[in-house]
């Protein structure tokens, strides 16, 4: 069964599609799809992470869709695309290169995308023929290959065995998150974001993350709680960029700082100061024009890249 996903009124809310899709994976799992923009314009392919949805792209929709064509995707289980049984990794990959052939041409290049676990996607999908087929240049956004619950500071413990034995209790909660209610938005943004967020922005997070069905969200936290995808790094030979904030309790910078050494073609990496792990939420501008800036270099040959960390 299909669902929308709920959002709070204004910049946050989903923008109207210019067509939606559905691309079937090699499994069979069904997702839905979304293309904003001209037709003929350069192609960004935006991929969500764990609890999220396309709703979560709004901002970059909004201000790419006038000169690009934005194709942004349900992960399976997540808002409109129905639940599946398989929860992997390479079900990951092969939803990222059905959606690839569903919407770009026969060796059409386009930037690439992900957050969190929309960018675990990038990584499994990397030295794929499908993937290397379309993909230009890749942007991570707030993710990492591995040890993501070792390395979580979502409980606040010094690192060792108790914190990652607490995290991983947290993180696979079966638990109902509930109605979004102010306490459940401090708890949200205490988690994911950083201290200075932005209250509706804080408010259109928890919408998204709260629409995630819970036997959706425990499956996929038992694969980010085993995850490793260090191989899937050292194959992505495409240009890539990385982006964090440095104040991400779920992905702290160290997984940023282990890509940049691990990858093989590293255009550098950003650190946004106090911002958390919804960085495509809580520093729009910034990521939108990371986005812009590599389809003009490796799409549209139209401007260079200059990676500037700090910024």
């Amino acid at each position: 069964m299909s669902r929308r996903t709920p959002a709070a009124p204004g910049p946050y809310t989903p923008p109207v599609p210019a067509r939606t899709l559905t691309a079937v994976s090699a499994d069979g799992a069904r997702l839905h799809v979304e293309v904003h923009g001209p037709e003929d314009a350069p192609a960004v392919v935006l991929a969500h992470g764990w609890t999220c949805s396309t709703a979560f792209w709004a901002a970059q929709i909004r201000d790419l869709a006038a000169a690009h064509r934005v194709i942004v995707y349900d992960q399976r289980g997540h808002g409109r695309s129905p639940a599946n049984p398989v929860c992997t990794t390479e079900a990951l990959a092969d939803d990222l290169e059905a959606v690839l052939a569903a919407t770009l041409a026969p060796g059409e290049k386009a930037v690439i995308a992900g957050h969190s676990m929309g960018g675990m996607t990038v990584m499994a999908a990397a030295g794929r023929p499908g993937f290397e087929e379309h993909a230009a240049a890749v942007l991570l956004c707030s993710t990492g290959s591995s040890r993501l619950v070792a390395e979580s500071r979502v409980v606040p413990l010094r690192a060792g065995r108790m914190r990652t034995w607490l995290t991983g209790r947290v993180l696979g909660s079966r638990a109902p998150l509930g109605p979004v209610t102010p306490v459940a938005m401090r708890v949200l943004k205490y988690a994911t974001m950083g201290a200075g967020c932005a209250p509706d922005r804080v408010e259109a997070c928890a919408r998204i993350v709260h629409a995630c069905p819970r036997a959706v969200r425990h499956a996929w936290s038992k694969v980010l709680a085993t995850l490793d995808l260090d191989h899937g790094v050292r194959r992505l030979t495409v240009p890539t960029a990385v982006l964090c904030g440095t104040s991400d309790r779920l992905t702290p910078p160290v997984h940023a700082r282990a890509l940049a050494a691990a990858l093989p073609h590293c255009l550098g990496v950003t650190e946004l100061t106090g911002v958390g792990h919804m960085t495509p939420v809580e520093a729009p501008e910034t990521v939108t024009g990371r986005i812009r800036a590599l389809v003009g270099t490796y799409v549209t040959g139209a401007a260079p890249v200059r990676i500037k960390e700090g910024a």
